[in-house]
């Protein structure tokens, strides 16, 4: 089956995040509180901890730009692209309202962007590839971006860690949405019904997604000169992701074995997280 043009797509993906603008803030939410939330969480306080200040990043397919936000508030220099103006409108009125100007943000596409190689440090990309014709032309370009031993954080859907959000979805679907609980974050109280809408709608009613696996991600990673560094989860079945995680220094990625044993098991842990993992790697 051939894939569909890289156009027809971004025009309806683009069209989807024009209604649904993901991820939703909080009527309350400030920065602080960004860092707060996000501070709870392992991986994002370690990166709150080890990313150094002053460094340039690029949050490619932002959003709504909170990802930009948390990255920016300790002076860090953080530019978020999305082509959802709708999304980018509520990350700049965030950012003017609480004055963080290490925040920008700008209307791009993602496989032509206006900006020179090699610019910056950091190239987070979350989320976001997957909505794409064509995930390995987007890293291909994104990593263009990046400096000689910059680092790259790429946050993709898993083909194996998928599969159970996928059987809900059927189930959704044949029950006309009346089994909505079945989602963990549609049961969270604390959450507020625009941000369970969004929620529900990114994960269960997007135009276009595509899923990858651990091999398919290292083999882009071969093809273009960037090493592995880490994982979350763990690629590598022999070791463990905790509070002393070092993110940005080299780890083992382990065999294919490894990996395959690692995602038959996230069939079962990533009920949560709708299949997503992150691969994090250094260009030479």
């Amino acid at each position: 089956m051939s894939r569909p043009p890289i156009e027809e797509v971004s025009r309806k993906v683009r069209a989807f995040y024009e209604e649904c603008s993901f991820p939703g803030y909080e009527e309350f939410d400030t920065p602080f509180d960004l860092v707060e939330k996000a501070g709870r969480g392992v991986y994002a306080r370690l990166l709150d901890e080890q990313l150094p200040l002053g460094v340039r990043i690029l949050d490619a397919g932002c959003g709504t730009g909170q990802l930009t936000m948390f990255l920016s508030v300790l002076n860090r220099q953080v530019l978020g692209i999305d082509f959802s103006l709708a999304s980018l409108r509520k990350g700049h009125a965030f950012a003017e309202r609480f004055e963080q100007r290490n925040a920008r943000f700008v209307q791009m596409d993602l496989f032509h962007p206006a900006l020179r190689d090699e610019t910056f440090d950091y190239v987070f990309c979350n989320g976001v590839l997957h909505h794409t014709a064509d995930a390995y032309g987007g890293f291909r370009v994104l990593c263009r971006l990046l400096k000689p031993n910059g680092y790259i954080v790429l946050g993709l859907y898993n083909t194996y860690g998928r599969l159970v959000l996928d059987f809900r979805r059927l189930l959704f679907r044949l029950t006309r949405n009346r089994l909505v609980w079945l989602d963990f974050y549609m049961r969270q109280r604390p959450l507020g019904q625009e941000k369970k809408r969004v929620w529900f709608l990114d994960q269960y009613r997007n135009p276009h997604e595509q899923k990858v696996s651990v091999g398919e991600v290292l083999e882009w990673f071969r093809r273009n000169d960037v090493d592995y560094v880490d994982s979350v989860p763990k690629i590598n079945v022999g070791e463990r992701f905790d509070a002393k995680e070092r993110l940005f220094e080299r780890h083992d990625p382990g065999s294919r074995l490894d990996h395959a044993l690692a995602q038959l098991g996230w069939i079962f842990t990533m009920g949560r997280e709708g299949g997503f993992f992150i691969l994090i790697g250094q260009k030479r």
